[in-house]
């Protein structure tokens, strides 16, 4: 079969199996051997000899309960070895399935289960020994294990294909469980005596049992003395377990159906299912962290569609303004053109502000690139009022379209302000143009009015005020998010950018309701420190006075 080079790093280190173990991790290790040993020289102490009631139904349901727990931990130890590659995974893998295997033949040929004498044609002995078996070749498989971690690293990981190394492990393990079976059934006759009769054991049997709970010790010192991993650690409790397990059959009185071979049954029990609890938790911690880290990548895929989406309503929202003024002035520089002696000056006039525009549609599309990455704003000092005064001129075609009355109170001696006056700009012209939106649907009176003040704080205040038709007392906690609009036609981003300008300059902006109808939007603005409050008013643009209605 052709053979395939690892492409797995070889420490993986969420793996439990080289995953370092935590201080919770050994406490609680500790914890469980501790309570074993007590409950060890609890029932050894008093109660071990004591024999009880046979119970027909108990060695197939704890064969039955074994068999589940160590294939189950099987097919998760295999799991890992064909993600890790590793080989000491497939030998501690191939040493579970020898136990989920070697239950099978055990329980067939207990005496009395299924027939007077087992089946399978075996002896009084064949069961005993399938048990020292079992108990010796397990803690074979971890030593081997154990040592296969710290080999050579070019021979630690498998090369080649991983599902013909668990096919050919697997039949490797049930040929090995097949030919222990025959040699216990058919050479009954031939083993040691290890039971006096079919509940009593015979003084052989301390000799082999202690055999069995050596080759534990051996695999819990070899695993002390190269344990790096979490798997490593439970492994020791599992073999601590195994000793106190045949301990308990052992002594005081050898003999089935004792407090102490019931009691080493439950031990082996638990001994069985602690790996197999530490690898459940693994894959649901794991699991855990996966669905994590799709939910984060869902949520960062839709966070980057949504700003992709907010980047071009926000070009497209911010670029209109200038681009309709660009419009009406080559409209109105064609119609200075187009009369019967052109009015040059007028044509000119209107090619300047053509100009002026496309040179502000650039500036805007630059501080919309400033807003979706992070960087210092262009600050400078500049004057509140005169930014209004420039503003509200831009919309003069518009306020005069919907005959709108324009009412300017601009506070004298205001201090300057610290900030990007052409995103500031931007902001004043999205509030402006919404009002004029929101009143053009209105009968009239329609009255705008842009104040200025200096904020309680030492800041300065703007506000525009409208007779609209207002923001509803549901949509004024949702009038700044993103994507959010009451208009038909509308983006939802004007005011979402309008906030972020404002909170980038270290402002606040919110909205309240202007009574009998209409809406107030005001922001405040941190001053310039180092500069006078004695900043004169500005005057206002000469073809727009203070209170006129255009």
């Amino acid at each position: 079969m052709a053979k395939t080079a690892a492409v797995v790093p070889e420490e993986q280190h969420f793996i439990l199996s080289n995953l370092t173990p935590g201080p919770a991790q050994t406490r609680l290790a500790l914890a469980v051997v501790l309570a074993l040993l007590v409950a060890f020289f609890a029932i050894a102490g008093r109660f071990s000899g004591l024999h009880l009631q046979r119970i027909d139904a108990f060695v197939p349901m704890y064969a039955t309960a074994m068999f589940v727990n160590d294939s189950i931990t099987a097919v998760l130890l295999f799991a890992q070895f064909s993600i890790l590659r590793s080989r000491a995974l497939l030998v501690i893998a191939s040493g579970y399935l020898f136990t989920g295997l070697v239950l099978i033949p055990w329980t067939l040929t207990f005496p009395g289960i299924f027939a007077p004498d087992g089946l399978l044609d075996a002896g009084p002995q064949s069961t005993a020994w399938l048990y020292i078996l079992w108990h010796a070749g397990f803690p074979m498989f971890v030593i081997a294990y154990a040592l296969l971690k710290d080999a050579d690293p070019a021979k630690r990981l498998w090369r080649g294909s991983t599902g013909a190394a668990i096919l050919s492990s697997v039949a490797m393990t049930a040929a090995i469980v097949c030919a222990a079976t025959l040699i216990v059934t058919m050479g009954n006759a031939l083993l040691p005596r290890l039971l006096v009769d079919t509940v009593h054991l015979s003084t052989l049997w301390f000799y082999a049992a202690g055999a069995a709970a050596l080759m534990s010790v051996v695999a819990l010192i070899v695993l002390w003395v190269w344990r790096r991993s979490v798997l490593d650690l439970w492994l020791m409790v599992v073999m601590c377990a195994y000793v106190l397990e045949i301990c308990l059959i052992s002594f005081p009185v050898p003999a089935r159906y004792t407090v102490g071979w019931y009691a080493g049954r439950v031990c082996g029990f638990l001994s069985g299912s602690l790996v197999l609890f530490v690898l459940l938790y693994e894959i649901t911690t794991l699991y855990a962290q996966l669905l994590r880290a799709v939910f984060a990548q869902r949520r960062e895929r839709e966070a980057r569609l949504v700003t992709g989406e907010a980047v071009a309503a926000t070009i497209a929202h911010e670029v209109r303004q200038p681009l309709s003024a660009m419009v009406t002035n080559a409209d109105a520089g064609l119609r200075w053109l187009n009369r019967a002696t052109p009015d040059l000056d007028e044509t000119k006039t209107a090619l300047g502000q053509i100009v002026a525009n496309g040179h502000r549609a650039a500036a805007v599309i630059q501080r919309v690139r400033t807003m979706f990455r992070t960087g210092d704003l262009n600050r400078t000092a500049f004057d509140v009022n005169g930014l209004v005064g420039e503003t509200v001129a831009l919309v003069r075609a518009d306020l005069q379209k919907h005959r709108i009355v324009v009412q300017i109170e601009l506070a004298e001696r205001l201090p300057q302000v610290l900030g990007d006056p052409i995103q500031l700009q931007q902001v004043l012209l999205n509030l402006i143009a919404n009002a004029i939106e929101s009143m053009a649907a209105m009968d009239e009176p329609r009255v705008l009015c842009v104040k200025s003040d200096v904020h309680d704080d030492g800041g300065v205040t703007v506000s525009v005020t409208d007779t609209g038709t207002g923001v509803g007392p549901h949509d004024i906690d949702r009038i700044f998010d993103p994507l959010f609009t009451t208009k038909s036609e509308g983006m939802g981003m004007g005011l979402a950018i309008c906030r972020s300008i404002i909170e980038a300059h270290n402002g606040r902006l919110w909205v309240s309701p202007n009574k009998p109808h209409g809406a107030v939007f005001q922001f405040v603005l941190r001053t310039d420190g180092a500069t006078s409050a004695d900043t004169p008013r500005r005057e206002q643009p000469k073809d727009l006075p203070s209170n006129s209605r255009l």
